[in-house]
C-alpha cells in the first residue's frame, strides 16, 4: 500500500492512537522507545528522506516531548525544514524550534540566517511564520539579532497589512524582553501614525504596542492623544454596518474601542480644547448607546457592549474634570445594581467605589445608598457582599455617616467570617473619621468588639484608647460605658484590655456612684481575670496597681491578689515580675511616691492612625487610582482619615511596668504602629532580637518616638557586638524617667524625682539573665552649671571586663520651680539679660509635641500672655543651695520657614545661655 501523501500524516496518527491505547505507563515508554528507534535510524541511514518524512517525523518527536519525555535529536532535520518552500513543512520547522531549541544551541546561527531569509520573502505566509517564531521565542538574542529588521518592516509602506500586524505584536513581545529594542526620534512619529491606518486589524496591534512604550515614555508618546480620540471618534459614531469585519455582535470594533480607551487613561485630559471636546463626545455617545435597546439577546451583544461602557466610565473617572459625565456614568452603574446578571452587579459596585471618591459625583452616588444596603443584606455571592461594603465605605461622609456605620454594625452580626476583619477595619476607621461626638465613637468600638471581638486588631483598641486619654471630656462616659459592658456573662478578651486600661486610668470618675464603686470595679475586672491570656492578665495587674493610687480603701484586697501562688509563682516570667515588683511598690512606698509612679497617663502624641494601612494590607486591592482618590477624598473633606503610616519597618518592644501605666503586649511579627505612643523607638533592626525574652525596658518610653539617638558612650571591647547600642541622653532633658542607654547586653534606665535644689536619681541596670538592680543618687544644686555629670559603668560580661562612659542627666533645668504669674508681671521681669537662639525645626512643628516639651523642660506654661496666641511663653525660678535664679522664656514658631526663634531671660546671663543651648536641641 503506498504511503500516504499530504496534510494527513496517516503515520502520526496511527503512533498517536497506540499511545492512547497503552494500558499502561511501561507499554507507554515502550512504545514510545521503540518509535524513537525508527526515528533515529530513518534520519541516520536513509538520506534520501523527502519534506513530508521529515515533517512526519519531526511531528512525532514534537508529541513525544509534549508527553514529557526527552529528545536529544532531530534538530537540524527541523532546521532543514526551514528551507522548504512548502507552508506546512516551514511551519513544522517553526513549531519545532519555538518549543525545543535553546538560545545557546550551536544551530542558532543557522536559525537566524533562516529567519533573516523568510523576512526578506516576498511572500507574507513566510513573513508571518518567522514573525512568529521570534516572538514565540522572545529571547534577548532574537531582540539583538532582527532589532533593526522588525521596526523597518512596521513602518514600511510596502508591507502588507497582514505582515504589519504581526510585526506589531512581534515587536512588543521583544520590547517586553529588551525595552532598548524600540528606536526613537523619527521612528516615534511612524509608529505613533499607525493609528491612523486603513486597516483595522494593524491599528488594533499597534495599540498594544504603543501603550506598552506609553508606560515607558509617556512624554515621547504623548502626540498619540490626538490621533486616539480621532479613531475613537470614528469607531463610535460609526453604524455596526460600517465596519463589518470588525463588528462583533452589532457592537464596532469593541476590542479596539476598549485598546483606545486604556491608551487615554495614561495621560490627563487633552489641554487642546478641540481634541478635548471629541473625546467628551465620544463618551457622551456610549453612554447613550448604553441606554438603547440592545440589538440582539445574546450575550456576546451586552459583553462587548458593557467593556466598552465600562473602559469609557473608566477614562471619566480618570479625567475627573466633567460633572455631566461623572453624574451619568454614576446613573447608568446605579441601574446595574439592580441588574440580573450577578457579573454586572459586581463590576458597578467596584466601579462606583472611584465615582464616590470625586467631589462631582460625591452626592450622586449617595442617592443610591439604599439599593447598596439592600445588595449587602440580600446578595447571595459573597464578592458582590465585599464590593457593597467597599462602595458603602466610599461613600460615607458626615451627613450619613451615623446611618452607614449602624447598617454595618448591624450586617457585622451574620456577615461572612472572611470579610469580617475588614469590615471591623472599615467601621473603626469611619467611625474615627466622621465623630462629631466621640461618645458615639466610644460605643460603636465597644460594640465592634461585642459583635465581633475575634476580628477587632489590637490597632483598634490602641487606637479607641489612645483617643479616649486624650479627650477629656469623653472619659467619664468611656469609663460607665466599658463597665457597663464587662458586666455581660459573655464577655470577650478585646474588651477586657479596653476596660482594664480605661478603668485603671478613669475609674474615679465614676467611683461616686455606688453601683461602680472601687470594689465593686475591681472585682468586676478580677472575675475575668482567670478566663484571660497572659498579656492581659499582665495589663489586668498594672489596673491593679492604679486602683491601688486612685482607692486606697481597696488596697489590702488587691495586695492579696498580687501576693497569691498563681501570680506570685506564675510559669509566666512577666505576670511573675509585675506582681512582685507592684506588691513591694505598694508596701514599701509613701503616698506620695505611689502617686507619683502611678500617676494619670499624659495625653498622647497625637498621631496618624495607622488602622488604614492595615485596611488596605489585608484587602489588597489599592490600585494607584484609588489611592489618588483617596488623596483627594481627605482634601474634600478637610480633615479626612489621615493617610496610612508607613510602618512596614517597625519594631514593636515589650514594655515592664515600672513606672508605664498600661504597656503594650508583644506583637509577632506585626508591622502595625504604635498607636499608644508606649514603646521605645527602634534602633537598628540588629537589635530587635536582643530585646526579647526577659531583657525589657524597666521603665519605657513615656514619649516613645520623640527625640534623637546620641552615642556619647564607649562601645565594649571589640569581642562583644554592641550593634543597635542606644543613648538616648538629650531625651532627659524634657522628661526625668526612662532608658539612658540599650545594647545588645545591658539596659540602664534613669528614674529622677526633683525638689527645689535636691534631686534623687534611681538607676536601674537589667539583663537577660538577673532581676534589675537599683542604684540611688542623691544630689544638691550648688550653682548654675553646664554640661552633665560623668556616670561610668563597669561590668563582667562572658568573663571578659566592659566598661561604658556615659552622662547622668542632671541637667540645670531640673532644678526649676514652674511659676505662675500675669502678663503685667511677665513683661516687667523681661527687661533681664537674655539669651537667643534661631535655629530649624528638626521634626513636625504640633502644638501638642511643643507644649509637651516644654512642660517637661520643667517650666510653667503661660497661657494669653503673648499678643500672638501662636507664641509660647513660659517662667520658672531654678533653685540653687545659694541663690534662686528667675527664668523667662519665649519661643516663637515659624511653621512656613520651618524655624524657631528661643528667647530666654534670666537674673544671671550664663544660666539664660545654658537653658537655651540645652532646649535648642530639643526641637
Amino acid at each position: 500500500m503506498p504511503a500516504v501523501r499530504g496534510d494527513g500524516m496517516r503515520g502520526l496518527a496511527v503512533f498517536i492512537s497506540d499511545i492512547r491505547n497503552c494500558k499502561s505507563k511501561e507499554a507507554e515508554v515502550k512504545r514510545i522507545n521503540k518509535e524513537l528507534a525508527n526515528i533515529r535510524s530513518k534520519f541516520k541511514g536513509d538520506k534520501t528522506l523527502d519534506g513530508y518524512q521529515k515533517k512526519k517525523y519531526v511531528c512525532k518527536l514534537l508529541f513525544i516531548f509534549l508527553l514529557g519525555h526527552d529528545i536529544d535529536f532531530g534538530h537540524m532535520e527541523a532546521v532543514n525544514l526551514l528551507s522548504s518552500n512548502k507552508y506546512t513543512e516551514k511551519q513544522i520547522g517553526y513549531l519545532f524550534i519555538s518549543v525545543l531549541v535553546n538560545t545557546n544551541s550551536d544551530l542558532i546561527k543557522l536559525i537566524v540566517q533562516s529567519i533573516k531569509n523568510d523576512l526578506g520573502s516576498r511572500n507574507p505566509v513566510h513573513v508571518n511564520l518567522a514573525l512568529q517564531c521570534i516572538a514565540n521565542i522572545g529571547s534577548k538574542e532574537m531582540a539583538d539579532a532582527f532589532g533593526t529588521d522588525i521596526p523597518k518592516l512596521l513602518v514600511s509602506g510596502e508591507t502588507m497589512d497582514v505582515v504589519k500586524q504581526s510585526a506589531a505584536l512581534c515587536l512588543l513581545r521583544l520590547f517586553r524582553t529588551t525595552q532598548e529594542i524600540i528606536p526613537g526620534g523619527e521612528w516615534t512619529s511612524r509608529i505613533i501614525h499607525l493609528l491612523n491606518d486603513q486597516h483595522m486589524g494593524v491599528v488594533t496591534a499597534a495599540c498594544s504596542l504603543i501603550e506598552a512604550l506609553v508606560k515607558k515614555n509617556p512624554d515621547e508618546y504623548k502626540g498619540c492623544v490626538s490621533l486616539a480620540v480621532s479613531r475613537l471618534s470614528r469607531i463610535v459614531t460609526a453604524s455596526y454596518t460600517d465596519l463589518q469585519d470588525y463588528t462583533y455582535y452589532f457592537v464596532p470594533a469593541p476590542w479596539l474601542s476598549v485598546k483606545l480607551l486604556r491608551l487615554l487613561q495614561h495621560y490627563p485630559p487633552p489641554e487642546d480644547p478641540g481634541v478635548r471636546g471629541r473625546l467628551n463626545e465620544c463618551l457622551d455617545t456610549i453612554l447613550n448607546k448604553a441606554q438603547e435597546p440592545p440589538k440582539s439577546k445574546k450575550v456576546q451583544h451586552s459583553n462587548a457592549k458593557n467593556a466598552v461602557l465600562f473602559e469609557a466610565i473608566s477614562i471619566i473617572i480618570h479625567s475627573d474634570s466633567e460633572p455631566n459625565l461623572l453624574v451619568r456614568a454614576c446613573n447608568q452603574l446605579g441601574q446595574f445594581l439592580s441588574h440580573r446578571e450577578t457579573n454586572l452587579r459586581y463590576l458597578a459596585l467596584e466601579t462606583m467605589c472611584l465615582l464616590a471618591t470625586s467631589e462631582f459625583s460625591h452626592e450622586a452616588v449617595k442617592k443610591h445608598q439604599e439599593t447598596v444596603i439592600n445588595a449587602l443584606k440580600t446578595e447571595r455571592d459573597v464578592s458582590v457582599r465585599q464590593r457593597a461594603v467597599d462602595l458603602l465605605y466610599a461613600m460615607c461622609d458626615r451627613s450619613n455617616a451615623e446611618e452607614i456605620v449602624q447598617e454595618m454594625l448591624n450586617y457585622l452580626e451574620t456577615a461572612d467570617y472572611s470579610i469580617r476583619e475588614e469590615m471591623v477595619l472599615k467601621v473603626a476607621i469611619l467611625a474615627e473619621k466622621y465623630a462629631q461626638d466621640y461618645t458615639w465613637y466610644v460605643d460603636v468600638i465597644l460594640n465592634l468588639i461585642r459583635i465581633a471581638g475575634d476580628y477587632v486588631s489590637e490597632e483598634v483598641w490602641y487606637r479607641v484608647i489612645q483617643i479616649v486619654v486624650n479627650r477629656e471630656d469623653v472619659q467619664g462616659y468611656a469609663a460607665k460605658t466599658v463597665f457597663e459592658a464587662l458586666q455581660a456573662p459573655a464577655c470577650h478578651e478585646n474588651m477586657v484590655k479596653v476596660g482594664g486600661y480605661i478603668l485603671g486610668e478613669f475609674g474615679n470618675l465614676i467611683a461616686g456612684d455606688s453601683r461602680s464603686a472601687p470594689v465593686v470595679q475591681f472585682q468586676l475586672l478580677h472575675s475575668k481575670y482567670h478566663l484571660c491570656s497572659a498579656a492581659t492578665r499582665a495589663l489586668l495587674l498594672t489596673t491593679y496597681i492604679k486602683f491601688i493610687n486612685l482607692f486606697p480603701e481597696i488596697k489590702s484586697q488587691i495586695q492579696d491578689v498580687l501576693k497569691s501562688n498563681s501570680n506570685l509563682r506564675s510559669s509566666d516570667a512577666e505576670l511573675q515580675q509585675r506582681a512582685s515588683e507592684y506588691l513591694h511598690l505598694s508596701v514599701t512606698t509613701t503616698t506620695d511616691v505611689l502617686a507619683t509612679v502611678l500617676e494619670e497617663m499624659p495625653p498622647f502624641t497625637e498621631k496618624e492612625s495607622s488602622i488604614l494601612a492595615v485596611l488596605k494590607k489585608k484587602s489588597g486591592r489599592m490600585s494607584a487610582q484609588e489611592a489618588q482618590r483617596e488623596a483627594r477624598v481627605q482634601a474634600r473633606e478637610g480633615n479626612a482619615a489621615p493617610a496610612a503610616e508607613k510602618a512596614q519597618n517597625a519594631q514593636l518592644k515589650t514594655k515592664s511596668p515600672s513606672n508605664a501605666a498600661f504597656p503594650i503586649p508583644q506583637l509577632n511579627n506585626s508591622t502595625s504602629a504604635d498607636l499608644l505612643g508606649l514603646s521605645t523607638p527602634p534602633a537598628t533592626q540588629n537589635n530587635t532580637q536582643s530585646n526579647t525574652g526577659v531583657l525589657v525596658d524597666v521603665l519605657g518610653d513615656l514619649y516613645g518616638g520623640g527625640g534623637t539617638n546620641t552615642h556619647n558612650g564607649t562601645s565594649a571591647p571589640a569581642t562583644i557586638s554592641m550593634s543597635g547600642a542606644t543613648d538616648n541622653i538629650k531625651k532627659f532633658v524634657c522628661k526625668n524617667n526612662g532608658v539612658l542607654y540599650e545594647n545588645d547586653i545591658i539596659q540602664i534606665g534613669i528614674k529622677s524625682e526633683f525638689r527645689q535644689n535636691l534631686g534623687r536619681v534611681g538607676v536601674f541596670y537589667g539583663n537577660k539573665t538577673s532581676m534589675p538592680l537599683q542604684q540611688l543618687v542623691n544630689c544638691e544644686c550648688v550653682e548654675d552649671f553646664n554640661g552633665l555629670p560623668d556616670l561610668s559603668v563597669s561590668f563582667t560580661y562572658g568573663n571578659v571586663p566592659q566598661r561604658l562612659a556615659l552622662h547622668l542627666p542632671l541637667s540645670c533645668n531640673k532644678f526649676f520651680e514652674p511659676t505662675d504669674m500675669n502678663g503685667e508681671s511677665f513683661f516687667a521681669r523681661w527687661k533681664n539679660l537674655k539669651a537667643q537662639k534661631i535655629f530649624k525645626a528638626t521634626g513636625p512643628m504640633e502644638n501638642a509635641s511643643i507644649k509637651t516639651k516644654l512642660l517637661g523642660f520643667g517650666m510653667q506654661l503661660l497661657e494669653g500672655i503673648d499678643p500672638n496666641p501662636e507664641n509660647y511663653v513660659c517662667a520658672a525660678i531654678i533653685h540653687t543651695r545659694t541663690q534662686q535664679i528667675g527664668c523667662l522664656l519665649r519661643l516663637e514658631p515659624n511653621r512656613q520657614a520651618e524655624m524657631y526663634r528661643l528667647t530666654i531671660r534670666a537674673s544671671k546671663e550664663s544660666t539664660a545661655q545654658i537653658l537655651a543651648d540645652l532646649l535648642a536641641e530639643q526641637f
